[in-house]
C-alpha cells in the first residue's frame, strides 16, 4: 500500500508535468528538456529540470527544492515569476563550459505544500 507521501508524489508529478520517483522519503520529478539538442564537448548532452520535497511536517508542509535548466533567453522570464510567487531563487549558474546551446540553472527553494509549490512551478515554467 502506498504512503500518504507516496500519493502526494504522484500528483507532484503530474501537476510539474514530470517523471516521478519516490525513495527514502523523497519525492522527485524530472522533466526531460527534449526539445533542447544540447551537446557538452560536442556529444549529446539530455538536459533534464528537476524538483523535489521531503521532510513534510504535521501541517503538510515540506522541504521543496528545484534544478530549473533554462536557455539563456527564458532565464528572466522564470525568475520573475517564480519570485513574484514567493518561492526563492537560491542560484543562477551555468554548470559546464563548452555546452552549446548555453545552459543556465537556477536553483528554487521554499518550505510550502508540495502541491502549492508544484502549481507555482507550472504556471513558472513556459518551455
Amino acid at each position: 500500500m502506498e504512503s500518504n507521501d507516496e500519493l502526494i508524489c504522484k500528483e507532484f508529478a503530474r501537476i510539474i508535468g514530470g517523471q516521478e520517483g519516490f525513495a527514502g522519503g523523497k519525492c522527485v520529478a524530472t522533466i526531460n528538456r527534449n526539445e533542447i539538442h544540447a551537446k557538452i564537448l560536442g556529444k549529446r548532452f539530455r538536459v533534464t529540470s528537476s524538483f523535489s520535497f521531503e521532510s513534510r511536517d504535521n501541517r503538510g508542509q515540506a522541504l521543496c527544492l528545484g534544478r530549473v535548466a533554462l536557455l539563456q533567453k527564458e532565464v528572466d522570464s522564470f525568475v520573475t515569476s517564480i519570485s513574484k510567487q514567493g518561492i526563492i531563487v537560491s542560484s543562477i549558474h551555468n554548470e559546464w563550459l563548452f555546452d552549446n546551446p548555453n545552459l543556465i540553472y537556477v536553483n528554487i527553494e521554499a518550505d510550502d505544500d508540495p502541491l502549492v509549490f508544484a502549481r507555482k512551478v507550472r504556471r513558472a515554467l513556459r518551455y
